[in-house]
């Protein structure tokens, strides 16, 4: 049951792993069932991001309680648990510690417009600072939830990111960007500091352009195509058909 979300779940942490986003056994990402907005797929704990299979998944409440599956739930399934409850928006969740991302949450400094990337969190990236351990409790999981509220990421303080977005492909993406736009700002923070921005009139259609569904479905896809030629770099590569031109102003593909 629900195979074709378990295998998106999969593609999804073998994703994060490639891009850097693994943290040995640590991080996970978690998927919404569509007919019972109450409970969740979830990775396992015990195995790295890349390691999820059809099996090992496991099926959660929204109390943070595993309801199935043979394998162990993490101890942070409260981060998934309550901001799948407090955002009805949000139908997937990771939290990983990406390095950079970690580094820059200790700098205490706002996220700067660097680069393309930034323009998604261009209303500020909140940092959760209740604590820097582990999110073991429900209490703690509601207190992040709201660290979050209405934007698509939260910086844990010297602990890691935590990820909501409508789909596995836009949580996907929403965290690589993040990670992306803390790497580039701690290269210019080395140099010195930013000197220069994005220009602010170019921000809100820099964020919409970045941030299509089309394009988080491209980028997984593509992500995808990666891990298979990261696994078997002598096979064959299969045939890819270029997307379609997409406007934004109209929202539709030509």
């Amino acid at each position: 049951m629900y195979e074709d979300i378990k295998e998106k779940l999969v593609d999804g942490g073998r994703a994060l792993a490639l891009e850097g986003q693994g943290d040995y056994v640590a991080g996970h990402i978690s998927v919404r069932l569509p007919d019972d907005p109450n409970k969740f797929l979830m990775k396992p704990a015990g195995i790295g991001l890349e390691e999820m299979n059809l099996k090992n998944i496991i099926t959660v409440d929204i109390e943070g309680q595993k309801i199935g599956g043979v394998s162990n739930r993490h101890n942070e399934v409260y981060i998934h648990s309550e901001i799948l409850r407090a955002r009805p928006d949000v139908n997937s969740v990771i939290h990983t510690h990406p390095i950079n991302a970690v580094v820059f949450s200790s700098l205490d400094k706002p996220l700067q417009m660097v680069g393309n990337d930034a323009s998604t969190f261009h209303r500020g990236v909140p940092v959760f600072s209740e604590t820097t351990d582990l999110i073991t409790t429900q209490e703690r999981g509601k207190a992040v939830a709201k660290a979050l509220a209405d934007h698509p990421a939260v910086l844990l303080r010297n602990h890691g990111i935590a990820v909501g977005g409508e789909s596995i492909e836009q949580a996907v993406w929403i965290a690589l960007k993040l990670e992306r736009a803390c790497q580039m700002q701690l290269m210019a923070e080395s140099a010195g500091g930013a000197k220069v921005f994005v220009k602010q009139e170019d921000i809100g259609d820099k964020a919409k352009k970045s941030n299509r569904s089309d394009l988080n479905n491209n980028v997984f896809a593509y992500l995808k195509r990666k891990w298979m030629r990261h696994i078997c770099p002598m096979c064959a590569p299969e045939e890819v058909e270029g997307p379609r031109t997409f406007r934004v102003e109209t929202g539709k593909e030509e």
